[in-house]
């Protein structure tokens, strides 16, 4: 069954540098239907559903290690197996050297609409990596985002503010 988010929902996690949960706001329990006990020192992807594409966490990965904040559509799947659609906002957290030392992730509702556009794009992601491997998948974002004549960050802001 699908959660869906209300306008004012903030979903807020961190993690250490290797994805394990060390912070979890009330309302990512409330919604992931874990309580903080069973979140906590957990990787983060104890959340991933199997509709997301690996691509999409790779790219993450990647920006996030370079220093870099990364915004993307997330389907995550809750202790119960129910599921709801966010537009996370994940950066790094820099010490006072500019250090990384962790990664925190503000997730609220994604646009509906945007998610048209997502869901279709996801699955045809999702079986060129069952397919072949992962780099078919960036390559086929990258042949979609060229065709949009538009970045990645772009691409993403354009369909959180369609109406």
């Amino acid at each position: 069954m699908e959660i869906k988010l209300d306008n004012s929902d903030n979903i807020i996690s961190k993690t250490d540098l290797q994805g394990n949960i060390s912070y979890v706001n009330a309302r990512f329990t409330e919604i992931s239907e874990y309580s903080e006990t069973e979140l906590l020192g957990k990787p983060h992807n104890i959340l991933r559903h199997e509709l997301m594409p690996k691509a999409v966490f790779e790219l993450l990965w990647k920006r996030i290690k370079e220093g870099q904040e990364l915004f993307a559509y997330v389907v995550n799947k809750t202790a119960n197996n129910n599921f709801y659609w966010v537009l996370a906002h994940i950066s790094p957290v820099v010490d006072e050297t500019k250090n990384i030392i962790a990664f925190q992730s503000i997730r609220r509702r994604a646009n509906p609409l945007a998610l048209d556009t997502i869901k279709p794009l996801y699955k045809e992601m999702l079986e060129l990596e069952k397919k072949g491997n992962t780099e078919s998948s960036i390559a086929f974002l990258d042949s979609i985002l060229a065709e949009e004549n538009v970045s990645y960050d772009q691409f993403v802001s354009d369909l959180q503010t369609k109406r």
